[in-house]
C-alpha cells in the first residue's frame, strides 16, 4: 500500500498517460522507485535479467545512469531509504541445484550518480526476493532474503523445505528466521500485520500458502493466513501478494497459483478466518501485484500485471463490494513487476512497469478522474 495526502471525488476511474522510458532492459524483472541522488525527487531502478549493468533512470527528466556493473543474472533489489546501501542479489537460476544465490552490497561514493561499489556478503541458493523490513520496531530496517526454493528441489514439485533468512546493514551476516514454508516461495510482502504500531512482519507466498513470519518477544512466529489455491504442486498455495486497505479494514491480494491466472482477494472475518474470492482468471503468466489508493476514496486498488500471451496490466476498483476491471496497458508490456510513487510531485500515485519479453519500462501518469 502507498499512502499519499491527497483526496478525489469518490467513484471515479483514474486516467492514466503513459510514458515510455527505455525499451532496450532485456529481461526486465523489477522497478523500484527510489531517490538515489538524493534530490527530493523519486528516480526508477530498473533491474534487468539479461543485462550486466544495473541501471536507473533520474526524475524529472529520465536520464539513463548506471548504478553498477558486471553483475550475472539479476533478480532482485533492496533499496531501504534509511540505509546509505542498496542489496542486490544475482547469479541466480529457476533450477536451485546450478543457482549460486550471490547477494552483494552496493555502496555510492562521493559523488552519488557514478556508479556505486559492490561488495558480496552472501551465497545462498536461489536468493530470490530481497525486502526491507524493521521487524523489530526500533526504525532500523534488516533485509529480508527469500531464496525461491530449497537447494535439493526440482521441478516440478519442488520438494524442499525452503529458507527465509535476513542481514542487519553493517553486519551483513545472515540469519535464519526458518525453513518452514515448503516449495517455491515466490511472493514477499512487508507489512505491520498486528496493527500500525507495531513492528513490521513477513508475508510469504508459496506452494504452502500465504504466511506471517513476526519477530515477537524475541521469537520468530509463523502463522498461516490461507491455504491459497487448492492442488498440488505448482498449482498449490499462492504466487504473489500485497496487502490493501478499505477504510479502517484490510484485505490481501494475490495472483495464484504459481505464476498463475487468477487474481483473488482474502478478506477477514469474525473469529480470524480469511475467505477468498477470485475476481478475475484471465492473467496469463500472473507475474505481479500491488495494491495502492489511486482515486484518493480512502480505499486501495489492485494493480496486477502479467508477462503472457496479452501482456498487459489491470486495475480493479472495489464498488458495492464488486470489483471493477479496467486496462491500465493493453498488450504493451509483459509485466514483470509494478511500483507505486508519485514520479511526478503532484501527491497522486503513479504506477511505473517493468517488462521482460517486451523489455520496456514505462510510467503511468496519474490524471486523477473524469
Amino acid at each position: 500500500m502507498l499512502g499519499l495526502a491527497w483526496s478525489a471525488a469518490a467513484a471515479t476511474v483514474p486516467k492514466f498517460q503513459e510514458h515510455l522510458i527505455a525499451g532496450d532492459l532485456k529481461g526486465g524483472y523489477q522497478v523500484v522507485p527510489f531517490d538515489v541522488n538524493r534530490d527530493g525527487r523519486m528516480d526508477l531502478i530498473a533491474l534487468a535479467s539479461g543485462m550486466p549493468d544495473l541501471v536507473w533512470f533520474e526524475n524529472p527528466g529520465w536520464q539513463r545512469r548506471t548504478l553498477a556493473k558486471g553483475f550475472a543474472r539479476m533478480i532482485n533489489l533492496a533499496a531501504c531509504p534509511q540505509l546509505d546501501e542498496i542489496v542486490v542479489a544475482h547469479a541466480f537460476e529457476n533450477v536451485p541445484k546450478r543457482s549460486v544465490g550471490i547477494v552483494s552490497v552496493l555502496t555510492p561514493g562521493a559523488n552519488r550518480s557514478e556508479p556505486w561499489t559492490a561488495r558480496e556478503i552472501d551465497r545462498l541458493t536461489t536468493s530470490h526476493r530481497l525486502r526491507c523490513a524493521d521487524i523489530d520496531g526500533s526504525g532500523k530496517p534488516v533485509v529480508i532474503n527469500a531464496p525461491l526454493a530449497g537447494e535439493k528441489a526440482d521441478a516440478p514439485g519442488y520438494r524442499d523445505t525452503t529458507p527465509l533468512v535476513y542481514y542487519k546493514p553493517g553486519e551483513w551476516k545472515r540469519i535464519e528466521i526458518n525453513r518452514a514454508n515448503e516449495g517455491v516461495v515466490h511472493g514477499v510482502y512487508i507489512t505491520r500485520w498486528h496493527g500500525a504500531k507495531k513492528p513490521e512482519c513477513v508475508m510469504t507466498a508459496s506452494f504452502s500458502g500465504l504466511h506471517a513470519h513476526c519477530y515477537e518477544n524475541g521469537a520468530w512466529t509463523r502463522s498461516l493466513v490461507h491455504k491459497g489455491n487448492a492442488g498440488v504442486g505448482p498449482k498449490a498455495g499462492s504466487s504473489d501478494v500485497a496487502v490493501g486497505h478499505a477504510k479502517r479494514t484490510r484485505f490481501l491480494a494475490a495472483v495464484e497459483p504459481w505464476h498463475g491466472e487468477q487474481v483473488t482477494i482474502y478478506r477477514e472475518a469474525k473469529g480470524g478466518a480469511w475467505s477468498r474470492e477470485v475476481i478475475d482468471t484471465t492473467l496469463v503468466d500472473g507475474h505481479t501485484i500491488i495494491t495502492v489508493d489511486l482515486d484518493g476514496d480512502g480505499r486501495d486498488e489492485v494493480v496486477a500485471g502479467y508477462r503472457g500471451q496479452g501482456r498487459s496490466v489491470c486495475f480493479y476498483q472495489e464498488r458495492a463490494r464488486k470489483w471493477e476491471k479496467s486496462v491500465l496497458d493493453n498488450g504493451g508490456i509483459a509485466a514483470a513487476a509494478c511500483a507505486a510513487a508519485d514520479l511526478n510531485g503532484d501527491k497522486r500515485p503513479d504506477i511505473a512497469c517493468i517488462g521482460s519479453a517486451t523489455a520496456n519500462l514505462k510510467w503511468y501518469e496519474n490524471r486523477g478522474g473524469r
